[in-house]
């Protein structure tokens, strides 16, 4: 029996580095847009993030995991020699953590999923052959980089027309926004609810019922609130975009929690592995992910975003096009539905893509003058490189860390 007890520990090193780096650059995308809004401050964006991300990870952060695990490469091809795939799997906690921190230093979002999976890709590639890997399942993943971006962009482009039109086009701006608040309030919840709840006819019945009962409630306390009168109409705008701000916190809170729920596994997906294989000395994995991983997981999220997040957050709240709270809860809720409709629809779709793509149009929305061209640019060459790169790294990490081990 092979003395594990070292790895462990290491692996527990590495898992939390990759969690780290993971909060510094994934969750920045989601918070972003609220601090670039002024909706958020910094400080008030890591501390919504620490709440919701934490909570997403611990209790619904399990469920993703088995794709790392054993959806990527087949795991027994190693099943004679389990001290290979954990060595497999630190080097892609390892190449992970590095290529996130090198694309956080240079302020650049990429999709955290695409990285692990590069990773794993690579291990697996060169050490169990190209049999190992299960392709239709990489190449529909590495497919979401045209996928997502433009179902973002193009259901953000949609829905901020629609709010400026109805919205700040009108003649009264803020009696617009009452009469279209119960609407929006209504898709938040049924939204917020499809993503969090099984979907059985019973439960879809509960989400329309729920959906047309807040937006009675919001139709009720919008009638019976009064609408100051204001001097000018940029004093109405003012007090709209206070209104979407309002609402900007809240799609902020969905969209740290879903993350928490989903990319942690980027990080406790082959922590787990490894910790199974160190118990077990085979390769046929735990059903259930233990908790304390997951909260070492979602503890190092949160980490990497107070420590090192406010590199990306730049980037996507200043750097590719102005936001205003309106604009910001437009690329926020418009990524969430995109991410939703994908999921129901089985395309494969990355939330860090989406979340930009919707950025990307809402921006154009103003016209292509309101966009950072350069930055677009950058942003996409990143996307591109991150799966061979990941992949590079991790065969040069497998190969380090076998020396020592």
């Amino acid at each position: 029996m092979i003395d594990y007890q070292p790895i462990l520990i290491i692996s527990l090193l590495f898992g939390f580095y990759a969690a780290w780096n993971i909060g510094a650059n994934d969750v920045s995308n989601a918070m972003g847009t609220s601090v670039g809004s002024k909706a958020l401050t910094i400080r008030q964006a890591v501390i919504v993030a620490a709440i919701f991300e934490f909570c997403g990870a611990v209790f619904f952060g399990s469920h993703v995991s088995e794709t790392l695990q054993q959806g990527i490469i087949n795991p027994h091809i190693f099943a004679n020699n389990p001290e290979i795939l954990v060595n497999g799997m630190l080097a892609s906690l390892l190449a992970c953590g590095i290529w996130l921190q090198l694309a956080t230093y240079f302020g650049l979002p990429v999709s955290t999923t695409h990285a692990i999976v590069g990773a794993i890709v690579g291990f697996g590639a060169v050490v169990g052959g190209t049999g190992a890997i299960y392709w239709d399942e990489v190449l529909s993943i590495a497919g979401s980089w045209v996928v997502s971006p433009l179902m973002g962009a193009a259901v953000g482009f949609v829905f901020f027309s629609i709010l400026r039109k109805r919205i700040f086009y009108s003649n009264h701006p803020l009696e617009s926004t009452k009469k279209a608040l119960p609407w929006i309030a209504a898709s938040m919840v049924m939204v917020f609810m499809f993503v969090g709840l099984s979907h059985t006819i019973e439960k879809l019945q509960l989400i329309l019922l729920t959906g047309a009962a807040v937006g009675l409630c919001t139709k009720l306390i919008c009638r019976k609130v009064k609408t100051p009168i204001h001097d000018s109409m940029h004093e109405e705008f003012t007090y709209v975009e206070r209104i979407f701000a309002v609402l900007q916190v809240c799609t902020a809170c969905l969209m740290a929690f879903s993350h928490g729920a989903n990319d942690v596994a980027n990080a406790i997906g082959p922590l787990a592995a490894i910790i199974s294989i160190t118990e077990t000395n085979s390769t046929v994995f735990q059903a259930t992910i233990p908790t304390w991983i997951l909260i070492l997981g979602g503890a190092g999220i949160v980490a990497g975003l107070a420590t090192w997040g406010w590199r990306v957050i730049e980037t996507i709240g200043r750097k590719i096009t102005e936001l205003t709270p309106s604009r910001g809860f437009s690329a926020e809720f418009a990524a969430a539905l995109t991410v939703l409709l994908a999921s129901r629809l089985g395309f494969p779709i990355s939330t860090t893509h989406t979340l930009v793509g919707a950025v990307l149009g809402v921006g154009l929305a103003g016209g292509i003058a309101a966009l950072n061209l350069r930055m677009i640019r950058d942003i996409a060459l990143a996307w591109i490189v991150t799966i061979p790169a990941g992949a590079a790294l991790s065969i040069s990490c497998y190969y380090l860390i076998s020396l020592f081990t």
